[in-house]
């Protein structure tokens, strides 16, 4: 750990603003954007379907976003890495203020799916950038004060953000779930241009050229991949034609993405991402921490609601009291890697974890609220103990000229880790409640029904609490994964540089 030592000594100082407060501000403005949009527009979906129609694909609404969200972050990350972050957060903001307002303008359905991939399209460049910067202002022994506060913006958007769409959903018009978007991104942007001024770096050698052919493959691998594990299971079978043919052109466009950017100069997915073992080895651990997730942020509200028998709102509350416990952990867990290192202490929160998830099998039916609550309480502080030290650690393993596309890569990781969990653990709730019911119905149809007013019968509930429980026992899979990547991939001390800011 003697390198961490040093670098918590000599961590660079911050340089690229003359007021970094302000930077800092415009930094939590612009994560709050894309904070809120992951909670504030489900709340409004009765509202939109009643207006423009389109039940059948309102999915997308979600879908459409996070697809476009995930296969852009390595592309924003390389290009902060060549232009500066300063250009590309401008230019994310942008887009992404340019995709609310077409929101707010939808006409139907389709051209609201549309206008929210144009959305995600910027929020790509806020998360991804956002996080970068970050690393940039601040040494190293200072990060977790600005990633707590970061944290601290997703927790509050997760109370806030369904509320605040309730209220402007009900009492004014759902097209201003958008039209918010506008004074806050316009405060960030303007924050932003005026006092971030990153330092000149030395010009290269040679021209740099923009792999926009590895771009271009990247953006169709990914989006026919995530397409066919989001669809799979809900628009048509996982074993028919869509389904294969989707994952079957994915693969052959795994295989083009792999030869364009063996070929090009820069590319947009450097191997070296792959090469070195520690941000290889946090790659894997938070992709496996996006596939744990999904258990408590999916499927807790529905187990909430018709196993414990609580409205939707006391439901959404069970769910957000870990948004309380991860920033706090997250803030505190500086004092114990920089006793014990980053690995061990992400080993330490992971490992805890993966008990907490196990014990939710456990729970008596039907429990009281205490106890699930007390236990998303223990998974958030676990949670943050894990995940912080993982992007501190590879923030702090490369320079400069690297930091947003390794940024970008443990980010991308996550967010599939995600996807991919939604569609695992769907197929395995599912299972569990067809086998529970002899094959009637599946999770989304008892969703819709506590969602319109009904209640579950008793078979229902017991196979509801059986679905959830084997959901949370694959999360716990997936954390004692995430345990052994780290011990057996990961070094023991991370490589920190000791001149943080080059």
């Amino acid at each position: 750990m003697g390198g961490t030592k040093d670098a918590l000594r000599d961590g660079a100082r911050h340089t690229g603003t003359d007021r970094r407060g302000a930077v800092v501000a415009a930094l939590m403005l612009t994560m709050a954007l894309a904070a809120l949009d992951a909670t504030i527009v489900s709340t409004a979906v009765p509202q939109i379907v009643g207006d423009l129609g389109g039940f059948s694909v309102f999915s997308w609404l979600f879908s459409g976003y996070l697809l476009a969200v995930t296969v852009s972050l390595p592309v924003y990350g390389k290009l902060s890495d060549v232009f500066g972050r300063k250009p590309v957060l401008v230019a994310g903001a942008a887009l992404f203020l340019l995709g609310s307002l077409l929101c707010a303008a939808a006409w139907n359905m389709g051209a609201l799916i549309a206008f929210r991939v144009v959305q995600g399209l910027g929020g790509g460049a806020l998360q991804g950038t956002v996080q970068t910067l970050a690393a940039d202002l601040y040494p190293l022994e200072e990060r977790p004060r600005i990633q707590a506060r970061l944290s601290t913006v997703w927790a509050v958007s997760a109370v806030a953000g369904p509320g605040l769409g309730g209220v402007l959903a009900a009492y004014a018009d759902w097209r201003w779930i958008f039209l918010v978007n506008l004074p806050v991104g316009a405060v960030a942007l303007w924050l932003v241009v005026r006092h971030l001024h990153e330092p000149r770096r030395p010009a290269p050698g040679t021209r740099t050229r923009v792999d926009w052919a590895g771009a271009l493959a990247v953006f169709a691998c990914g989006g026919v991949l995530l397409t066919a594990l989001v669809q799979g299971g809900v628009a048509w079978p996982w074993l028919s034609a869509p389904s294969l043919a989707l994952f079957g052109t994915g693969l052959a466009l795994v295989a083009v993405v792999v030869v364009v950017e063996r070929r090009a100069a820069q590319p947009v997915i450097p191997g070296w991402v792959w090469r070195r073992r520690t941000i290889a080895a946090v790659n894997l651990a938070l992709g496996a921490l996006g596939l744990l997730m999904v258990a408590p942020s999916v499927f807790l509200p529905t187990y909430a609601q018709s196993v414990l028998g609580l409205a939707p709102v006391a439901a959404g509350f069970v769910l957000s009291v870990w948004t309380l416990s991860w920033p706090l952990s997250a803030a505190l867990s500086q004092h114990v890697y920089r006793r014990i290192g980053f690995r061990n202490t992400a080993l330490l929160g992971i490992g805890a974890a993966a008990l907490i998830l196990l014990a939710f099998p456990f729970l008596p039916y039907p429990g009281s609220v205490w106890q699930p609550v007390l236990l998303m309480l223990l998974l958030g502080a676990a949670l943050g103990l894990f995940q912080l030290p993982l992007i501190v650690g590879v923030q702090a393993t490369v320079g400069w000229s690297e930091r947003g596309t390794a940024t970008a890569s443990v980010l991308f990781c996550r967010q599939t880790g995600q996807t991919v969990g939604a569609a695992l653990f769907g197929a395995v709730a599912n299972g569990v409640l067809a086998a529970r019911l002899g094959g009637a119905g599946d999770l989304d149809a008892v969703t819709r029904a506590l969602d319109s007013g009904g209640t579950a019968p008793e078979a229902t509930r017991r196979a509801i609490a059986d679905a959830v429980h084997a959901v949370y026992l694959g999360a716990s899979c997936a954390a004692a994964l995430a345990f052994l990547v780290l011990l057996f991939v990961a070094p023991r001390t991370f490589p920190v540089l000791t001149d943080d800011a080059r």
